[in-house]
């Protein structure tokens, strides 16, 4: 009877499997509808330059209100406007330190207030310092965790209970490359980015065993961007792994957020990354020599600590 049972559940299980693996080639074939953003509350962190602004600047024009926070206020007014300009109707821009719990519950409860429930979050703030493992103060890496990591989740804990109440919203993390795969210079950077992906994943989780399906999770894991935070790196072959641009991700990020996408991993190429375990630690070393990744880290981050 056991063993019966074991069959049909093996089977049953198959069965599901066939079915998403067809329903996957049918949205192949015939992408479902984008979802549109009018009149959707659309909070963005770490807004005032980068990629943060980048998105606010595409979102602008489709009828959401925006709600920006960053600590830096002049280049987060600068955004604002420029997202005005871009069409915006309603733009609401708030100092926020996000590594500061307190800060993120109190201009949470402001926004709710002021502006009402967001129903799209995009964590998008954080920090890169680029040193090796020793040479990090324990006040650094801490800070790190708190920007890139911790300040997820308070946002997630603050505006996560109303999507939930009403089964509808959507959750966009700042991932990394370096939360799949740790590399030379990124030890606090790429543990705070691990522990991005895997709570992302345990909420979507969470959420879809409660029924919560209207509630859509989006995690973007970037190669390196062209902004301040990585300012200077430069890889060493650009075929294969391409340095891009803060507009050209935010164009790629407002894709797998219509398209309701859990992962965006840029460049494709990076994609077999998933299947690390399945590799020898030494291929991946010796992949990472091959294409001089360590090096130019180096050459990045040590002139940054030069200048």
């Amino acid at each position: 009877m056991f063993n019966f049972r074991s069959i049909l559940k093996i089977l049953q299980f198959l069965k599901l499997l066939f079915c998403l693996f067809f329903e996957n080639l049918i949205l192949l074939i015939f992408p479902r509808c984008k979802k549109t953003f009018a009149g959707e509350i659309v909070l963005i962190t770490g807004s005032a330059n980068g990629i943060g602004r980048q998105i606010a600047l595409k979102f602008a024009p489709l009828g959401a209100t925006l709600v920006l926070w960053d600590i830096n206020d002049e280049g987060n007014k600068e955004t604002s406007i420029l997202a005005q300009n871009n069409g915006a109707k309603r733009v609401f821009a708030y100092h926020c330190d996000c590594s500061n719990r307190e800060e993120v519950y109190e201009q949470a409860d402001k926004v709710r207030k002021e502006v009402g429930d967001v129903t799209i979050l995009i964590n998008n703030a954080g920090i890169l310092l680029g040193k090796k493992f020793c040479d990090i103060p324990d006040a650094d890496f801490e800070k790190t965790l708190r920007v890139n990591f911790l300040s997820q989740v308070w946002t997630c804990k603050a505006f996560l209970p109303a999507m939930i109440a009403c089964n509808r919203g959507h959750l966009v993390s700042m991932g990394s490359v370096a939360g799949l795969l740790g590399v030379h210079r990124m030890s606090d950077y790429a543990g705070s980015k691990f522990a991005v992906i895997g709570m992302m994943e345990a909420i979507d989780s969470e959420l879809y065993h409660a029924g919560k399906r209207g509630i859509k999770t989006t995690v973007i894991c970037p190669y390196f961007i062209n902004t301040e935070l990585a300012k200077g790196f430069q890889t060493q072959n650009t075929l294969f792994l391409p340095v891009y641009d803060a507009e050209y991700i935010a164009s790629k990020i407002m894709d797998a957020i219509q398209k309701e996408k859990f992962y965006l991993i840029m460049p494709l190429t990076l994609r077999f990354i998933g299947f690390k375990t399945l590799i020898p630690r030494k291929m991946v070393l010796l992949l990472e020599s091959c294409l001089q990744i360590a090096s130019s880290l180096d050459k990045a981050f040590g002139q940054k600590k030069k200048d």
